[in-house]
């Protein structure tokens, strides 16, 4: 593998302006969709740095390519934030209530300007032949009334046409600071939310044997679901059914008519996603049984993220090669989901961790207290431009 000794300490050189990014956007965090703003800012700044920036993709999405033919490199960033109310008593703390940087797409979105930035200083005649295309993506938190996030309005409009490889990074708030881990294969699951509604007849505390209780059927359908993942699926397989919400009743004395919960379905594979469904069904035919009956709603989410292992294996050895061996922490794959996973179905792609832990608190993701460590941010952005060069090179 070839490569340019320099790369990191280039990225050392633009660490205050990748911080002072990462801040701005965190003062002024945007939810999905609406990363109105920030879409301006990137904008403007790739404009700055002499690359033609495309705005609207995929509602509020940026795209810029820099590079022409092939192969084409495309590398993500995610911009939006998430309906949190920052608690972290920081000089750039939150401006809009309600409203938090609390997954790290701030950082994301900033190390990927790092990447444009070293791409600007670096001659063309010293990079490699092909594109290299930046993704700024809405809304890979959620996703809107169609159903569709981020990822796949990038998709509808052609951002990704012509991609050849793929790649992205992801906070690590819970690693040390500094490391990277990199899982190849399956790297984060599938993810679908579920509804369901149970229906009895309700009717007087005082009085069950009237009519037929669905607290009482979600009582047993509760333990059927919690042994899908004990007893219906391979116990070497990643899978988990979790129940969110419950809600029925409005008094202490009255049996409700019906009650309905909510939740989420986590597994790697299409074959235990389909099976985890198919057995929630099974657990919630229990009410019939019972005298009852139920609706189910099935929420598709994102496929899960497949990293393949030949750029997996690039970028640990661009990062090994930056800082050492001992930059490498050992892979963990994870049930929490990512939109990348709809990239990577269309094009190899991998996406690695990049550790950031802030101190000796839990600031995990999703939280009031989330913050990252941002002295880790010029060997994310030096270790995605350099295995996206030797991706180049490897094709050519």
């Amino acid at each position: 593998m070839t490569y340019h000794p320099d790369r990191l300490e280039h990225a050392r050189t633009l660490a205050d302006r990748i911080v002072s990014w990462r801040r701005d956007f965190h003062m002024h965090p945007e939810l999905g969709f609406e990363e109105f703003r920030t879409a301006r800012k990137v904008a403007e700044t790739l404009n700055e740095l002499g690359f033609e920036a495309e705005t609207g993709v995929g509602k509020t999405g940026v795209v810029a390519r820099i590079g022409e033919g092939r192969p084409v490199v495309g590398i993500r960033a995610d911009m939006d934030a998430l309906p949190i109310n920052e608690e972290n008593d920081v000089e750039y703390r939150s401006q809009a209530p309600n409203v938090m940087h609390a997954c790290g797409h701030d950082a994301h979105t900033a190390i990927l300007l790092g990447v444009a930035t070293m791409l600007s200083e670096i001659p063309e005649n010293e990079r490699p032949p092909g594109e290299i295309r930046l993704l700024f993506q809405p809304c890979e938190e959620n996703q809107e009334d169609e159903g569709q996030s981020g990822a796949l309005r990038l998709i509808d409009d052609k951002a990704l046409e012509g991609v050849d490889y793929e790649q992205a990074l992801h906070m690590a708030s819970t690693l040390e600071s500094g490391k990277i881990e990199m899982c190849s294969g399956y790297a984060m699951a599938s993810h679908d939310a579920f509804h369901a509604v149970i229906h009895g007849d309700g009717g007087h505390g005082a009085a069950p044997h009237h009519g037929t209780d669905p607290v009482f059927m979600l009582a047993q359908i509760i333990n059927a679901i919690f042994g899908i993942r004990a007893r219906r699926i391979d116990p070497v397989l990643p899978a988990i059914i979790s129940i969110g919400t419950i809600h029925c009743g409005i008094a202490s004395n009255v049996i409700p008519a019906s009650v309905e919960i909510s939740g989420t379905i986590r597994s790697f594979g299409s074959d235990v996603r389909e099976r985890q469904i198919a057995e929630l069904e099974k657990a919630l035919a229990i009410s019939r049984a019972m005298g009852g009956d139920y609706e189910l709603e099935i929420r598709n989410g994102y496929d899960a993220t497949y990293n393949d292992p030949d750029i997996a294996g690039i970028i640990e050895g661009t990062a090994t090669k930056m800082a050492g061996a001992d930059v490498l922490n050992p892979p963990q794959p994870m049930l929490g989901a990512e939109d990348f996973g709809f990239m990577t179905r269309l094009a190899p792609g991998a996406m690695f961790q990049l550790g950031a832990k802030f101190d000796d608190i839990e600031r995990g993701h999703h939280t009031p207290v989330f913050n990252i460590d941002e002295s880790s941010f010029p060997l994310g952005a030096a270790v995605l431009l350099e295995s996206a060069f030797h991706l180049l090179r490897k094709s050519a």
